[in-house]
């Protein structure tokens, strides 16, 4: 059974500060006390994260208790996210510094390993982030810390961790991940597996592919197609064995096998769309839509996003929506398994906000994205009093405003903290499950670390 705190005197968190100790040493303490602070006025933060974190001990037969609290996981958390360092980073830092393992309250018990913060995180669901956030921002709005009646709107995307994907790369990751697991099922089922798998003549098809890919000369584009042929058919046919030790596995009593069939079966389901779409764009001549393709067989989730932007005109990730008040603090979020377009949000940005705050906004900003078509924008304009959404760039001067221009302009700068300071340019778990719940931990961290700058009074 696992305790969700518990009280601990700590010696490093009571001491008086010393003279002699830096400027920078001194407002990270200070911060952390004041984080430290608004998660105790807030018990109810640490109530709904300690539902899903009690679910990673069912103690054992004589009742013996977890070794951490709720308490010690979800701030052990706080800190990996705060600090931008990953899991193992994270031990070490909090490891070395007695104020941090006093932040956590620890206690006496050694730090936390690596694997198991990991396994705090993906404990916490995403639908418990956005609550979190909901009970924060309700306690800010009590505080007179935060004031939701005036908000801006804007969206960004934050990137999922894959290589740039070729129809030639996702062939060769689907081809060198199969022939892995086979390997590993050789021992297993060795009847279904005797195959020898030969590496190299995989890996120099999708070498020739990616060198001479972008040549014009025709004599070369028929080599590449050739290639492509070699590699599709070398990996239909070892996703067939794949298919047929699946089978098999799901008819045993090892466990171990049941375990690898479970895993290929995860895998097989994107890299039969990864062989349709290579034939169809590559020796076909068809065009296949973005809506029909895998960008990656570890990320099927990733979608592919054109925002118009000349730097970067495809992003591979999700798109974000962020909702902020005048004093930065984000009120809102949302992470959009498929994107929705921008002139479509707002209806289902104004309904959340009523539904945490119990009224509409007196006043919402954004940039023309968001702009509706005539009818939704009269939708809009009876329940916002004022909705400075230009129909087009010259609005700002001419209609609205350049009190609105500026305090729109106020997110862009949010949005580069968040992506700079707070994981929010790149996620780097796997999962749809666990983008969306990175998403809302990067969020309340943030939330948390402005509050506690920017005490009350």
């Amino acid at each position: 059974m696992r305790q969700i705190s518990e009280s601990v005197f700590c010696f490093a968190w009571s001491s008086k500060s010393d003279r002699n100790e830096l400027k920078i040493v001194r407002e990270h303490r200070e911060k952390y006390k004041r984080i430290s602070a608004i998660l105790d006025e807030n018990p109810e933060i640490l109530a709904a994260a300690a539902l899903d974190l009690r679910g990673l001990s069912r103690g054992g037969r004589k009742g013996r208790g977890a070794k951490y609290t709720c308490e010690n996981l979800l701030r052990a958390v706080l800190v990996h996210t705060i600090e931008g360092e990953d899991l193992r980073g994270t031990v070490v830092r909090i490891w070395e510094s007695d104020f941090l393992r006093d932040f956590i309250r620890l206690g006496g018990r050694e730090v936390l390993d690596f694997t198991f913060l990991d396994r705090a995180f993906k404990a916490i669901r995403p639908e418990t982030w956005k609550g979190i956030n909901a009970l924060l921002a309700l306690w800010a709005r009590e505080e007179g810390r935060m004031d939701p009646s005036r908000i801006r709107v804007d969206t960004t995307v934050t990137e999922a961790t894959i290589h740039y994907p070729t129809d030639s790369f996702l062939l060769w990751d689907s081809w060198r991940v199969l022939a892995r697991l086979l390997r590993q099922a050789r021992s297993l089922a060795p009847d279904i597996c005797p195959h020898r798998f030969h590496d190299r003549l995989a890996k120099n098809a999708h070498l020739r592919i990616t060198r001479y890919a972008g040549s014009s000369a025709n004599w070369r584009r028929r080599f590449v197609k050739r290639c492509f042929r070699e590699l599709i058919g070398r990996v239909r046919w070892i996703a067939r064995i794949a298919e047929k030790f699946a089978r098999w596995s799901r008819a045993s009593l090892n466990l171990v096998a049941q375990a690898l069939g479970a895993e290929i079966e995860g895998f097989l389901k994107s890299i039969r769309v990864v062989i349709e779409a290579a034939e169809r764009a590559n020796v076909k001549g068809e065009t296949v839509r973005a809506s029909e393709r895998v960008f990656s067989i570890f990320e099927p989730h990733t979608e592919l996003i054109r925002r118009g932007k000349k730097q970067k005109p495809v992003e591979f990730g999700h798109m974000i929506l962020i909702a902020q008040t005048k004093e930065k603090f984000i009120s809102d979020y949302d992470v959009m398994e498929k994107r929705v377009p921008d002139p479509y949000l707002g209806p289902s940005i104004i309904e959340r906000h009523e539904q945490l705050y119990g009224c509409p906004p007196e006043a919402m900003t954004a940039d023309t994205g968001f702009n509706p078509q005539a009818q939704g924008r009269a939708a809009l304009e009876e329940k916002v009093k004022t909705l400075a959404i230009p129909r087009k760039i010259s609005d700002w001067a001419k209609v609205i405003g350049i009190y609105w221009q500026r305090f729109r302009a106020g997110i862009e700068g949010s949005i580069s903290v968040l992506k700079r300071a707070f994981r929010l340019l790149r996620c780097p778990y796997r999962t749809f499950k666990s983008f969306a719940a990175s998403i809302g931990m990067s969020v309340f961290c943030h939330n948390l670390v402005l509050l506690a700058r920017s005490p009350a009074g």
